[in-house]
């Protein structure tokens, strides 16, 4: 058994969480079971400070946390107080979750500056780089046909080369703003003003899979190796599988183009520093996202499968801290 590590965790407030399928609290729990102490930091409270010296030092306002699984009562918190995230711990996971914004880009800059000193999960820099419906064109022979633009020109020639599709935001999470277009393109006019208003980046416009009825699978990679797979199918009247959209999930084993894909990627990740990634595989064969930020679906994938995927990043961990 390794020695305690001190662990912060950057996640969004404890009292948000749901229990019974969140991934970072399956992580917590795990490391609290090796005897790894724990603290607890929203991302807004990160700063630097340097004393004109050349040097500075990345703190928090942070506190430790104890967890249980218990509905209701599933945290205690001490006192919080300022940390200094390069000498009082060990390991940062970087687990708040989207939007995929400058502010969160900014957690990745002032996290950057802990190289050397402390292990940050996933790496902030290749986090920052690779945002998941932009990363994912490293793979596109992987992917089904695909535009991004703000354009709706570029959309209109789109749908009519394939028919119906789907538009969704270029860094949404969730399923949150995604939208079927019939292949008439009715209402296609008033959805670009909306994404053009709200975004200022484009969006993502790809053919309407009829397979995603049979759902939508999630594959969780550590340190690019495979761990273990679910399906994810819409809810009644829908045609998103998110599980936040009232999707439900099902066992899953790997179609032989899905482990292709994972073959072709795993290297990859590992080398980038990306521990656990979540990628989203429509059809047994299309390719839609690949999770960094603060990827899902761990518990849901243990409970079917009787793993412990949780331990599984641990150990990942535990091993590049001993490199």
């Amino acid at each position: 058994m390794p020695n305690p590590l001190r662990v912060a965790v950057q996640m969004d407030p404890m009292e948000s969480i749901n229990i019974a399928g969140d991934s970072s609290f399956a992580l917590m729990l795990s490391a609290q079971d090796r005897g790894h102490e724990i603290f607890h930091y929203d991302v807004r409270s990160l700063s630097w400070r340097s004393d004109g010296s050349g040097s500075g030092r990345v703190t928090a306002w942070a506190a430790p946390v104890t967890v249980r699984k218990v509905k209701g009562d599933h945290f205690d918190m001490g006192e919080h107080r300022t940390i200094d995230l390069g000498s009082d711990v060990d390991v940062v996971l970087m687990r708040q979750d989207p939007p995929f914004d400058i502010g969160y880009l900014t957690g990745t800059w002032l996290l950057e500056r802990l190289k050397g000193e402390t292990l940050v999960v996933n790496d902030p820099v290749s986090v920052r780089n690779a945002p998941e419906k932009v990363y994912v064109l490293d793979f596109a022979r992987f992917m089904p046909p695909t535009l991004i633009t703000r354009r709706i020109e570029e959309v209109r020639g789109f749908i009519a080369e394939h028919g119906a599709v789907v538009i969704k935001p270029l860094h949404g999470n969730g399923g949150k703003a995604v939208f079927k277009v019939e292949a008439d393109g009715g209402n296609l006019s008033a959805l670009v003003e909306m994404f053009n208003n709200t975004w200022p980046e484009p969006f993502m416009v790809q053919p309407f899979l009829p397979e995603v009825s049979e759902g939508d699978k999630r594959i969780v990679l550590i340190d690019g190796v495979v761990a273990g797979a679910i399906n994810r199918k819409p809810g009644e009247g829908e045609f998103r599988s998110n599980l936040a959209q009232g999707g439900y999930a099902e066992s899953a084993l790997l179609t032989e183009r899905e482990q292709e894909i994972c073959d072709a990627m795993g290297p990859q990740l590992k080398k980038l520093g990306l521990v656990f990634v979540g990628i989203d595989v429509i059809g047994g064969k299309w390719l839609t996202e690949i999770n960094v930020t603060s990827p899902t679906g761990i518990v849901a994938i243990d409970n079917f499968n009787g793993t412990d995927t949780a331990a599984m990043i641990w150990d990942a961990i535990e091993a590049r801290l001993a490199q």
